[in-house]
């Protein structure tokens, strides 16, 4: 299964950065960080939330549900289409991103899987002021307060790959460190560990992590069962403006969008379709 060997892998790998650079080494600089950037405040719309409590009691709004916030997501390959866009600049990409509306920014540094490196964090950040997600695959605490250091908003928490005592260390941890955590769903299963977790910031991935099939059907299912007072994140699939129409009258806060955006001739120009 692919999450499995990308997991597998990345513990390797974090072993070896450990051993490098020890984590008292990491935390001794952690007095100098900035200031974060709020990555959830930055997509949080209420009128979404009451569009999900309608549609769980039954009830069909009556408003047109608002066009969700756009997270534009960074990154050069994935293992399931292989090469997307390579040899980007990402100083020049983010800055077309905030040109086409984008509300915050999805940067993968995964190296081997989808080609991304955990120095574009601090570039982008330095270029353009939206808050930034570190898109990685997080096993252990070390990534935490790497990704505090580098200069990240926000992290991802997939609990398909994490123990429930593991996402509840890493979302405290990365709470006290000032970062958002994005915690990832993609079953009924695993929303539920979620939304009992109390966590506030919420994905629904419509691509399965273990065969990367990708279908609406995840978000269009699963947003009602998310309550009103968590900001939740329609990811992967999306690549037309109808597309995030459809998860938009599904509750969505926000939508992640990479590839769509990615194999763009006018990157800026696609960012403005997908925000409208």
């Amino acid at each position: 299964m692919i999450l499995d060997e990308i997991t597998r892998h990345k513990r390797e790998e974090v072993a070896s950065r450990k051993r490098e650079r020890p984590l008292a080494s990491l935390e001794a600089e952690l007095s100098g960080a900035g200031a974060t950037r709020g990555f959830r405040a930055a997509l949080a719309q209420s009128a979404q939330g009451q569009r999900r409590r309608d549609r769980a009691a039954g009830h069909l709004p009556q408003t047109p549900p608002l066009t969700p916030r756009l997270i534009a997501e960074i990154k050069e390959r994935s293992p399931s289409k292989g090469a997307i866009r390579t040899g980007i600049d990402p100083v020049q990409v983010a800055r077309a991103y905030k040109d086409g509306g984008a509300a915050c920014l999805s940067v993968l540094t995964d190296s081997k899987f989808f080609g991304g490196a955990i120095c574009r964090i601090a570039e982008v950040r330095a270029a353009v002021d939206l808050p930034v997600l570190q898109k990685d695959f997080v096993v252990d605490p070390y990534q935490i307060v790497e990704a505090r250091l580098c200069g990240a908003d926000c992290v991802l928490l997939i609990a398909a790959a994490l123990e429930e005592s593991e996402m509840r260390e890493m979302h405290e941890l990365a709470a006290s460190l000032g970062l958002d955590a994005l915690v990832e769903a993609h079953s009924r299963d695993e929303l539920e560990r979620a939304l009992a977790g109390g966590y506030g910031l919420v994905g629904l991935n419509n691509r399965n992590l273990q065969t990367f099939e990708v279908s609406l059907d995840t978000t269009l299912t699963l947003a009602p069962l998310v309550p009103p007072d968590r900001v939740l994140v329609g990811e992967s699939g999306i690549y037309s403006r109808e597309d995030v129409d459809r998860v938009a009258h599904a509750g969505v806060d926000a939508v992640l969008v990479g590839e769509a955006l990615m194999t763009a001739e006018d990157i800026a120009g696609k960012a403005r379709e997908l925000c409208g």
